[in-house]
Parts: structure tokens; C-alpha cells; sequence
């Protein structure tokens, strides 16, 4: 199954140097509560929107990671990855994000199929939406035209092998 791992730059960092994240993890997949919740605002969604909002949710919850690292870079990493069906439990809660799911095991390296990534242009709007994220959780409108504005740069997707590369640029 694909997940949508939320991370921070830091996150990435230990993922390259430890060869793996260990688990359990939270991410986000395309889940029959996904899938449910499309039918109200688009009957047509096919399999790669579903994954596309499964990658946006993760992107969500990685500002949330970023907001309680003061040491990552202001920029949101969402990890994709394939992990054993067996692995990847549905998050039942009406609490939270749709498609969130509980990966059970660690995460290897190999496992992780590209990283997405903010580029510099957005980490101001990045750094502005880690200070009221929560309150945009929380249903402040100012809050969410804040995040808003992050969740409008488009993620920069990166191969396996361009992590290092990336971190070095950081």
C-alpha cells in the first residue's frame, strides 16, 4: 500500500543517515474513508486524486510536525512510500483526517518511493502557517487563509537518490 508520510527536514535527515524511520508511524493512504468522503465533492475522483489528497493531508499534518521542531527547516517533507497491506491500519476516529492510517513496523529507505518537498520560495508563507496552523485546526478562518498560503506552493517531488543531495542544499 502507498502511504503519505508526514516528516520534517530533520525527519528526512535521520531516514538517510539510520537507513529507516522507526515505527509506528501516522500517515495517510488512500483508505475506504477516503474514498467515502469523496462521493459528496466528486463522484469522478479517480485513484491518483485520491492519492494527490492523501499526499495534501500529509503535507497538512507535516506543518504540524514542523511547528513543534524549531530545528527543521521551515518547509513541509512528505515521505511516499510502499508498505505491506498487513502493515497499515485504517485510523477510525472521527477526529481525524481523512485517510489518516497507523503503519505498524519501521519504514526502511528502500521501501520509500520519493520524497515532496517545499522549495525555498516558500518558506516564509511555511514559517507564517507553522505559527497558527492549530488554530486553523481549531476552525479560525484567519488562521486557515494563513495556511492557505502554504498549502498553495506545490510540493517538489524527489528520487530516492536525490535526498542526500537535497539535504545538502538545506
Amino acid at each position: 500500500m502507498r502511504v503519505y508520510l508526514p516528516a520534517t527536514t530533520r525527519v528526512l535527515q535521520a531516514l538517510v543517515d539510520d537507513g529507516r524511520l522507526t515505527g509506528p508511524l501516522t500517515g495517510f493512504a488512500v483508505t475506504p474513508g477516503l474514498r467515502a468522503s469523496y462521493p459528496l465533492s466528486d463522484a469522478g475522483a479517480d485513484e491518483e486524486e485520491l492519492e494527490y489528497a492523501a499526499l495534501l493531508a500529509a503535507a497538512r499534518a507535516s506543518l504540524r510536525l514542523v511547528d513543534i521542531d524549531p530545528a527543521a527547516a521551515r518547509r513541509r517533507v512528505v515521505l511516499a512510500a510502499d508498505v505491506p497491506d498487513a502493515a497499515v491500519a485504517e485510523v477510525e476516529d472521527p477526529d481525524v483526517d481523512r485517510g489518516a492510517v497507523r503503519v505498524s513496523g519501521d519504514v526502511a529507505l528502500a521501501a520509500v518511493a520519493s520524497a515532496h518537498v517545499d522549495g525555498a520560495e516558500a518558506e516564509d508563507d511555511v514559517r507564517a502557517a507553522v505559527a497558527v496552523v492549530l488554530e486553523a485546526d481549531l476552525g479560525s478562518e484567519d488562521a486557515q487563509f494563513v495556511v492557505d498560503q502554504a498549502e498553495g506552493h506545490e510540493l517538489a517531488w524527489y528520487a530516492t537518490q536525490e535526498i542526500g543531495s537535497l539535504l545538502e542544499l538545506l
